[in-house]
This record gives C-alpha cells, sequence and structure tokens, in this order.
C-alpha cells in the first residue's frame, strides 16, 4: 500500500422507520408518539391536510378534463409526504418544491386558486402571495437541487437559524445536479435537508431500471450525509423524521437526505396513461397500502374522530375547494403582451418607444 491509498470500509446501513402500518395499526403507543410530538390534535391535522390536498387534487383533474386547467401533476398518494413537510418546517424556513408537493405548499400558505392559476398556463400563480422566499414549481428535473445549496448556504453565510428543505423524485436522483448537490451539502455541512419522495416511477420508467442502488437514500453517503428510508405512506413515521432532521440543521449539524417510500397512484400528469407501462395488479396492491386509508383507521379505531366528524371534514374541505375554484375561473387572463413588458422594461425610452409600436401594430393586425 503506498502513502496515497487508503483503505475503505464499503459497510454502512440505512434505517428505515414505520409507526403505522397497511392496516392502521401503531408500532407504537399513542402516548410515546405524543413524546415525540404527535399529539391526538395533530393526527387529525394531517387527516384534514391530506383530505383537502386529495379533495384539491380530484377537482383540478376534472378542471383540466374539461378544459379549464392544463396539464395537471397529481400527487395521489403522495399526500402524506407533503403534508408531514409543510407542518414540520417552520415559517422561516424556505421551501424547494419540484411540482407534486401539493399538501406542503397549501400548508405553508400558497392559496388553492394559486396552484390553479399555475397550472391553468398564468405564471402569475407562482407569484404567491404566502411564503414569499419559497421557491415557485420547478419543472426541471433535479436543478431545484442546486437552488437549494445556493439558499442553504446564503443561511448559513449569514448565520441564520434557518433551514432548506428541497423534495426530488426518484428519477431525480439520476441527475447530474442531484449529485452536484449532494456532494456541496456535504462539503460546506450546510443546513439543507434533500427528501427524496420515491413514487416508484420516474414517468414510465419503473424504480429499478432507474438505479441498482439497493436505496437511493444511501447515494448520500457518499457525499458525507447522514441518511435514512422513512415510509412514505405513514405520516407519524414521515413528520416525525423529517422534524427532526431539520431541527439537527437548524442547530448547525449538517445536512440530511430522507428518502420517502411511497406510489404514485395516478398518471405521471394529466397527459400521460400510466396503463400502457403499468401493471394493475401492483396498482391495486398500492392502493391497499396508500396514506389517507391507514391513517382514517388509526383515527376511528383510537376514538379520535367517529364517521360523523369525517364527514363534516370533507363537506368543509369540498366547500373550500369548490370557493378556491369559482375565484380561481374570476380571475381576468394576463395580458398577451406581459411578457414583452417584463423582459423590457429595463431598456431606455427609445426602445421601448419602438416596442410600443409593435405592440399597437400587432394588436391592430398590421405588419411593421
Amino acid at each position: 500500500m503506498n502513502k496515497h491509498t487508503v483503505k475503505a470500509e464499503n459497510i454502512f446501513r440505512v434505517g428505515y422507520t414505520q409507526y403505522l402500518d397497511e392496516t392502521g395499526r401503531l408500532s407504537e403507543s399513542l402516548q410515546q408518539i405524543s413524546i415525540a410530538g404527535v399529539s391526538s390534535e395533530l393526527l387529525v391535522e394531517f387527516y384534514r391536510w391530506m383530505l383537502f390536498t386529495r379533495t384539491f387534487d380530484c377537482k383540478a383533474i376534472a378542471l383540466q378534463r374539461t378544459g379549464r386547467l392544463g396539464t395537471y401533476a397529481s400527487c395521489l398518494g403522495q399526500e402524506a409526504v407533503g403534508t408531514a413537510i409543510g407542518k414540520a418546517m417552520r415559517k422561516e424556513d424556505v421551501f424547494i418544491q419540484a411540482y407534486r408537493e401539493t399538501a406542503a405548499v397549501l400548508i405553508r400558505g400558497v392559496k388553492p386558486e394559486e396552484i390553479l392559476m399555475y397550472w391553468g398556463g398564468d405564471e402569475r400563480g407562482m407569484d404567491f402571495q404566502g411564503p414569499r422566499e419559497d421557491m415557485p414549481c420547478t419543472i426541471p428535473i433535479a436543478s431545484q437541487c442546486c437552488h437549494a445549496i445556493g439558499i442553504s448556504y446564503a443561511m448559513k453565510l449569514r448565520k441564520e437559524p434557518r433551514v432548506a428543505v428541497v423534495v426530488c423524485g426518484d428519477g431525480a436522483t439520476s441527475k447530474g445536479d442531484f449529485y452536484e448537490s449532494i456532494n456541496a451539502a456535504g462539503v460546506w455541512q450546510l443546513p439543507v435537508v434533500f427528501i427524496i419522495n420515491n413514487n416508484q416511477w420516474a414517468i414510465s420508467l419503473p424504480r429499478n431500471d432507474q438505479s441498482s442502488c439497493v436505496t437511493l437514500a444511501q447515494k448520500a453517503i457518499a457525499g458525507g450525509i447522514s441518511c435514512e428510508q422513512v415510509d412514505g405512506n405513514d405520516v407519524i413515521a414521515c413528520y416525525i423524521k423529517i422534524k427532526d432532521a431539520i431541527d439537527r440543521a437548524r442547530k448547525g449539524q449538517g445536512p440530511h437526505l430522507i428518502e420517502t417510500i411511497s406510489y404514485r397512484l395516478s398518471d405521471h400528469t394529466t397527459a400521460d396513461d400510466a396503463s400502457r407501462y403499468r401493471d394493475e395488479d401492483n396498482v391495486g396492491e398500492a392502493w391497499q397500502k396508500e396514506p389517507m386509508t391507514r391513517l382514517r383507521r388509526l383515527l376511528l379505531d383510537e376514538f379520535i374522530i367517529d364517521n360523523t366528524g369525517i364527514e363534516q371534514l370533507e363537506k368543509e374541505c369540498s366547500d373550500e375547494i369548490d370557493a378556491a375554484v369559482a375565484r380561481y375561473l374570476a380571475i381576468p387572463p394576463a395580458s398577451p403582451t406581459t411578457m414583452f413588458e417584463y423582459l423590457y422594461e429595463t431598456l431606455p425610452d427609445h426602445y421601448l418607444d419602438q416596442l410600443e409600436q409593435v405592440r399597437n401594430s400587432s394588436l391592430q393586425g398590421g405588419e411593421e
């Protein structure tokens, strides 16, 4: 062995956490999870937000099917991950989303009609009035991981007790942006939490064809980052683990990566037909594990809420979403010239005068 050779131990362990199993039974008592900060009241909040998100999802797809919304990315079956993120973060933290984190952005204050505006083709929807420093939807896969590095680096540089939380899908973990971000976060020990929402499908490519790694979480190890897996259909486990990672990052204990194991019960988007590449038997099995059913069973079995209470929550969510849809449909469309006004607003006056002449000619149907 020469002086440049380093002996490496390629042995590692990736932990996995589940508190609420597929049947709605807890591996710990309610008292024990309460010690971890999950009260009966919080369990009801979890369910309400998951229900609100699923109701919104169904309404958005109906709007798309009737020509009142553009292509939409459903989060059906993945509501637990987004809900846990939204409830675990503090207001001052920064959320860097992909495009399927509907529950999280709703909890953080983005209005339903703003989300509908975006998917309806109106970019003003991502200029949301709630969490002003949170990032808008990121369609290019994995590029948001790089954004999270810049944001968390600024937090560390300014010595702010804040955390950046970034979400990507299983497919995004094959991209260079993801690996570069993991490497930078480890080198600089940034206050950032990476969450992989492993819903088993990168559009039509299954997880097993995406990577030969036993887990996607272990990809963080090469960057010197701690990592773990969580049952993404278990909102309790997701919340406890995500909150713990955020708390440690806030204290200066560095980055962390969590792979949440979920399943995309919907098509990739409304422009996709997953039945062409997905076995319906597997989808049926996934429905037996979905997050809302198991949490509802727990709430009912532990007498935290009854069927009347569930029905009341369903009505409240439906009414709120209907009101939001009405507001969305009443929003006047943006002028076609808006893009030019933003693009050229800093140009000299004589260029603006020429632009105005071109615009007026275009509106009158002439040519110049």
